[in-house]
């Protein structure tokens, strides 16, 4: 079966070659480039001092380059024992027949029942298995302590709804001096299915089709979240500067110490580290991103799965390798201790955790989380010019109808599945 569009590329390129001291046994991983880097490189210097006898040699592709590369190598049969990938494109590989089913290696292995949910769904295609998460990034609601005091709010209660984001927000806009109460990037479609999406799913609406027999974009309540959002930006507790971000400077946002209240990753709580050490250093509130209704929330589970190509000479111990960093010591002593989020939620009460609840909150944002099912995630979602970013678009900055924009992304979505 030929891969979808999206990843189909010419075989005009020389697959990478074997890393220098690479011998017939060990086994061969690739892995995107990026700030998970040196957790990857942690799992795998764990699991080489537990294997000695097959080692696992890491090469890391350019992210820019990772799919074309893997779309060669499936295409020449050269490809390496495990392949750790952006999970949102688990379902195209899957669904091309080009991953190794390990269902039945899993059957009774207890740590899939509290793994990733998110990264659970996008690994399953046809109720069969192709892969375990390797690492998790969440979306949660930061709060600034700092501007929650001045503005005259309890600095320890953050928002548990959307009417409290923007009460909360109009009190920290009414400050002045460039502080703004809350923050929504305006030109990057990924930035809001990471922060605003789960507001919808929070809401009881969906976003994205999974097939073309799906109705996207429904829910009684999405209609009010779009209401809400066309308000925030109406009554100005939203920087309009923020029109303009395209994702580059997204994660600095929060840590300028003029936002009040921001939906971001856990990523943003280390970078706060070296930009605003007085943000970071108990000045920030961390809580689930909530719906219209409190006590109803929603996350975004992004991060890498890793899997088995088709082809992969070291199925067996391929298997081994995912079984072994979803195990308890693994989760805790090489996630956990470098401050990474476990991938299975009953791992975020540790004890290297218990001294930052923070990060445990963000752990257990897992459990509540989820991930866009669909063949078609950039065209749908995370392409620029696509109906995603759009429609968004049409309600924070014009003064459209919001049921004909609900409509119009409703026929653009059902025009991509069918394609």
């Amino acid at each position: 079966m030929r891969l979808p569009k999206l990843i189909t590329v010419a075989l005009a390129a020389l697959l990478v070659a074997m890393p220098l001291g690479a011998v017939a046994e060990d086994l061969q991983m690739w892995e995107r480039s990026g700030g998970n880097a040196s957790m990857v490189d942690e799992l795998v210097r764990a699991w080489n001092e537990a294997n000695p006898d097959r080692k696992i040699v890491l090469t890391y592709i350019p992210h820019s380059e990772m799919v074309p590369k893997i779309a060669q190598a499936i295409a020449s049969g050269e490809v390496p024992d495990l392949m750790g990938m952006d999970l949102i494109y688990g379902p195209q590989f899957e669904d091309a027949g080009q991953l190794e089913d390990v269902t039945d290696y899993f059957k009774d292995d207890p740590t899939l029942k509290t793994a990733s949910p998110g990264h659970i769904q996008v690994a399953t295609y046809k109720d069969r298995l192709y892969g375990v998460p390797l690492y998790a990034d969440v979306s949660v609601l930061f709060w600034n302590k700092l501007l929650f005091k001045q503005a005259g709010l309890d600095p320890e209660v953050g928002p548990a709804s959307l009417q409290d984001i923007h009460d909360m927000a109009a009190k920290i806009t009414a400050l002045g001096d460039g502080n703004y109460g809350y923050y929504l990037a305006g030109n990057c479609a990924g930035c809001n299915i990471f922060t605003f999406g789960p507001l919808i799913w929070a809401s009881g609406g969906t976003i994205e089709p999974k097939d073309a027999a799906d109705e996207p974009l429904t829910g009684d309540n999405l209609v009010k979240v779009l209401e809400w959002a066309r308000m925030m930006h109406k009554e100005g507790l939203i920087n309009p500067a923020n029109q303009a971000e395209n994702g580059e400077t997204f994660h600095l946002q929060f840590g300028s110490g003029k936002v009040g209240i921001m939906g971001t990753g856990n990523f943003n709580l280390f970078l706060l580290k070296e930009q605003n050490a007085a943000l970071f250093d108990g000045n920030v509130g961390i809580t689930f991103l909530p719906g219209l209704e409190k006590g109803k929330v929603a996350s975004f589970a992004g991060g890498d799965i890793v899997t088995i190509p088709k082809g992969s000479k070291h199925v067996k111990d391929a298997v081994d390798f995912m079984k072994f960093i979803l195990s308890d010591n693994v989760q805790v002593e090489s996630y956990a201790k470098l401050m990474n989020l476990t991938t299975r939620a009953d791992m975020a009460k540790n004890k290297y955790f218990e001294a930052d609840p923070r990060v445990q909150k963000m752990a257990e944002a897992l459990d509540v989380a989820r991930t866009p099912y669909t063949l078609k995630f950039f065209e749908l979602i995370n392409s620029p010019q696509g109906p995603w970013l759009q429609m968004l678009q049409r309600v924070y900055y014009s003064d459209d109808p919001i049921d004909q924009i609900i409509a119009d992304g409703k026929a653009q979505m059902k025009a991509i599945a069918a394609e």
